[in-house]
């Protein structure tokens, strides 16, 4: 009991000392600062270079992994195909589906993420939405990790890293492939 006491009387006092030396409008514009500034640190710059270096690496054999990821328009089974700018997963096009279409005995998953990517061929950026095609295995074919214009987790709408099935029909949570539908031209 008498420990309390103290304790008690030692809190109150230093509470007392620091509001004796504090305004509430100081402290209350240092909070504000703190808050600004915690709120400002997913603007800062992410180094994805050890990524997409991979990626181009898995994608042209013998390349120079540092090298820029350039995309064609011919071969929609390749990684560097201009829609698959930002895929992380397997392309439906060699499972039996297509870039807008899952294949047969999968279903679409109602989520998906965005990337902008450039079409070499009319030289226009376009919005795509990578969406999952689920209910069966993974098909294992045609496996790409591209990230350009990915961020965070945090960002669920631009993070390729998520497997978007737990919003299948009739509970298909099984990732299979993905698909690569165009939105519309971005900006």
């Amino acid at each position: 009991m008498l420990g309390n006491l103290r304790f008690d009387s030692m809190v109150e006092k230093l509470s007392r000392r620091v509001a004796g030396h504090t305004s509430r409008r100081g402290a209350i514009g240092r909070l504000g600062a703190v808050m600004a500034g915690a709120a400002l640190v997913p603007l800062l710059p992410v180094d994805r270079r050890g990524r997409v270096s991979r990626a181009n690496a898995a994608t042209v054999e013998g390349a120079d992994p540092r090298a820029k990821f350039a995309p064609q328009d011919h071969d929609v089974q390749s990684c560097d195909y201009w829609r698959h700018c930002s895929i992380d997963g397997n392309i439906c096009d060699c499972s039996g589906g297509s870039l807008t279409n899952c294949p047969p005995g999968t279903k679409l998953a109602s989520a998906s993420w965005v990337a902008s990517c450039f079409n070499p061929t009319d030289g226009q950026s376009y919005l795509i939405a990578y969406r999952d095609c689920c209910g069966a295995n993974v098909s294992g074919r045609c496996p790409c990790l591209n990230t350009e214009g990915e961020l965070p987790v945090y960002r669920p709408e631009f993070a390729n890293d998520i497997i978007w099935c737990f919003g299948a029909e009739d509970d298909a949570m099984t990732y299979h492939c993905t698909i690569s539908p165009i939105v519309g031209k971005a900006g």
